[in-house]
């Protein structure tokens, strides 16, 4: 993965786009130096149990949805697939390739509901999102910013281990008109591995993302998103996310430095029936 340079990138106010005051709760965590290395990698397993950011020396913040949407025996909401899906993801743990933007370190726990919440392993967890200037790859061009295209960039997914875990990285959305800033999801069972993607297999789930609002705020505010021109939807204007009952898909956002540029870990259990 490029690295994102970590430059103070200047705020600027958020002109023409819906503000709410944010329902959700925060508190402070504590992280050190080499915990936050570790996130970057394996080390983000240990988050998860924690629903948190894992412990050490200097403050960060966190962000986390309400406890219902965070529970473990509970079904994840289904949402639409949208119009930007494509068949055939690559399976690769880094998916941003070559767009900029704030790294994103997803930590997601794929559990049964079905078998009484056990963990899911070797499920497919395919994951797709706009870019800064919240184009997808094989439609860009339809939120206002043409440009070269290559049909696979913030796409790919990868295989839960025994815990049912799955990590995968990538650069935080951009927005685009009517929508706010979210990663699709889908959870495939009995897929065959064929060649960097795969073959086969069962659609268990289908669903979205969400991102803290204030949090998106300040992101969307800072280079390179600001080249975005379109205008924002806050994510409680989002009828998807209202009207779908979607609020479960709410990550859990630890930031893993000092400044946005050095990213965030994104963590949720998703609860499928499979």
């Amino acid at each position: 993965m490029t690295e994102t340079p970590q430059l103070p990138f200047p705020r600027r106010a958020n002109t023409g786009k819906h503000r709410r005051k944010s329902p959700i709760s925060r508190r402070r965590v504590i992280i050190g130096g080499s915990a936050a290395a570790a996130a970057t990698g394996l080390g983000l397993a240990g988050m998860a149990s924690a629903g948190g950011g894992p412990s050490g020396g200097a403050g960060v913040e966190t962000s986390a949805g309400d406890a219902s949407g965070l529970g473990v025996c509970s079904l994840t909401a289904e949402v639409t697939e949208g119009p930007y899906a494509l068949a055939g993801a690559l399976i690769r743990r880094e998916i941003s390739e070559d767009r900029p933007g704030f790294p994103v370190h997803y930590l997601l726990t794929v559990v049964d509901q079905s078998a009484g919440c056990a963990p899911l392993p070797g499920a497919l967890v395919e994951l797709w999102h706009a870019d800064h200037l919240g184009e997808y790859s094989g439609f860009v061009g339809r939120n206002g910013h043409p440009g070269e295209d290559n049909g696979t960039f913030c796409r790919g997914g990868a295989v839960t281990d025994e815990n049912g875990q799955v990590e995968l990285v990538s650069v935080w959305p951009g927005h685009y008109t009517s929508r706010a800033v979210h990663t699709h999801l889908r959870v495939h069972t009995d897929i065959t591995p064929d060649g960097g993607s795969y073959t086969g297999g069962e659609i268990v789930h289908t669903g979205q993302l969400y991102f803290d609002p204030e949090i998106n705020s300040r992101v969307q505010a800072a280079g390179p998103y600001r080249e975005n021109t379109t205008p924002e939807t806050h994510l409680y204007d989002d009828g998807v996310y209202d009207g779908g009952g979607s609020a479960s898909g709410l990550l859990t956002l630890t930031q893993l430095g000092g400044s946005l540029a050095e990213g965030y870990a994104a963590t949720l259990t998703i609860g499928v029936n499979a």
